[in-house]
């Protein structure tokens, strides 16, 4: 499909900024849990359940999603996404209890679920083929850039002017998003319909359910400590906020830099062996992690390593699908995003029972399990060599 060289020429970019305010919206509360604790009279843990609850909203809303929506109009359903989005988090600034806060997450993700997915799938309409992976890989920053930057400001701002505030931001940032998404991303885009003969070809696809397996459990294995970072850094070394935003941000800056490695790497390497790689990043930072909990340089040597890969690995992850099943990618890239959020359910839900029981060792070593498990499933993934070119 042509397209006006001055509507399309920055679309990667928009929707790469779209993804920061999606990936903002999902981890905010991950920044904040004892500013929430404290302003809304609950426990650490009832705080971090609104990620839990949170990412089963948006493990059932992709696929669902992605199948009622397959047929609107790419720009018209992105930037409504981003619309809902930035209303919700400036409504959850004036939420007046948990109860209410928790009503307008989970509303405002079940419409936001459908953003990740079909910003990647967009880029396949608008790039050509030998650029595709690295596209995809470009957009992702969004989430980079949310534990990069976005994370560590919102850990600063709930420190000092409260929960609200840092909500207020998330939801400034998202008009932001989709006045940029409204400008930049051409109109008329449209992708192959989703319908039930699609999903039962993903279902019939061991290939297509092992890498999403491996979605699930490096979300699971990430998200066990991601969640309860802050108040773990705090009980485990008596970390202060400026220095919990300071790992925060080390996890993010090297997230960035892991999606700016394997960017440049994912068309030359192959997406297998560049997935390969992050995942023991990600392996050998969640083991340091564990070994040296309660000693914070290596607690920020961990978190360091770990974030190379975090975000890179589920970049990899949609690229190997899409290339796996060209015509099945508006699904199955729907549902690599739905199984990244039941791993972050599993994980926050995981890590939250252990959190409330005062293991905090032991979510670690639980974490370790879970991504050790993924690289077996990657290996075991690996194309044969008539298939290296392209899996």
């Amino acid at each position: 499909m042509e397209k006006a060289p001055a509507a399309g020429r920055f679309a990667p970019t928009a929707l790469m900024l779209g993804n920061l305010v999606t990936g903002c919206s999902v981890l905010a509360p991950a920044g904040m849990l004892p500013e929430l604790s404290a302003g809304l009279g609950i426990s650490i843990h009832a705080a971090g359940l609104l990620i839990t609850f949170g990412a089963v909203t948006l493990c059932i809303g992709s696929p669902l999603t992605a199948w009622l929506t397959s047929r609107i109009e790419r720009r018209t359903l992105l930037t409504t996404t981003l619309a809902v989005l930035a209303l919700g988090n400036l409504a959850s600034a004036f939420a007046p209890d948990y109860a209410s806060l928790l009503v307008i997450r989970l509303v405002m993700l079940a419409v936001g679920a459908l953003y990740t997915p079909q910003a990647a799938g967009t880029a396949a309409l608008i790039v050509p083929a030998e650029r595709r992976g690295s596209t995809i890989a470009y957009i992702f920053l969004g989430w980079s850039l949310a534990a990069a930057v976005a994370l560590p400001l919102i850990t600063l701002i709930a420190s000092r002017y409260g929960w609200r505030a840092a909500y207020a931001g998330i939801g400034a940032l998202g008009c932001i998003g989709f006045l940029l998404l409204l400008l930049r991303l051409p109109a008329g885009l449209r992708g192959t319909p989703v319908d039930l003969k699609t999903w039962s070809a993903v279902g019939r696809s061991r290939a297509i359910l092992l890498l999403l397996a491996i979605t699930m459990l490096q979300m699971s294995g990430q998200f066990a400590v991601f969640t309860f970072m802050g108040p773990l850094l705090n009980k485990l070394t008596g970390a202060s906020p400026d220095t919990v935003g300071m790992v925060f941000a080390i996890y993010g800056v090297c997230g960035f830099l892991g999606v700016a490695i394997a960017t440049r790497i994912v068309d030359t390497w192959g997406p297998y062996r560049t997935s390969l790689l992050f995942t023991c990043l990600v392996l050998a930072g969640i083991t340091t992690w564990a070994l040296g909990a309660g000693t914070i340089a290596l607690m920020a040597i961990a978190v360091a390593t770990w974030g190379l890969g975090f975000a890179s690995t589920n970049s990899m992850q949609q690229v190997r699908l899409v290339a796996a099943a060209p015509p099945l990618a508006p699904a199955t890239v729907a549902l690599n995003t739905s199984v990244l959020y039941i791993g972050q359910a599993v994980g926050s839900a995981t890590g939250g029972l252990l959190f409330a029981r005062e293991l905090l060792h032991t979510i670690g070593f639980v974490a370790v399990g879970f991504v050790l498990l993924a690289l077996v499933l990657v290996i075991l993934t690996r194309p044969r060599p008539a298939a290296a070119a392209t899996a």
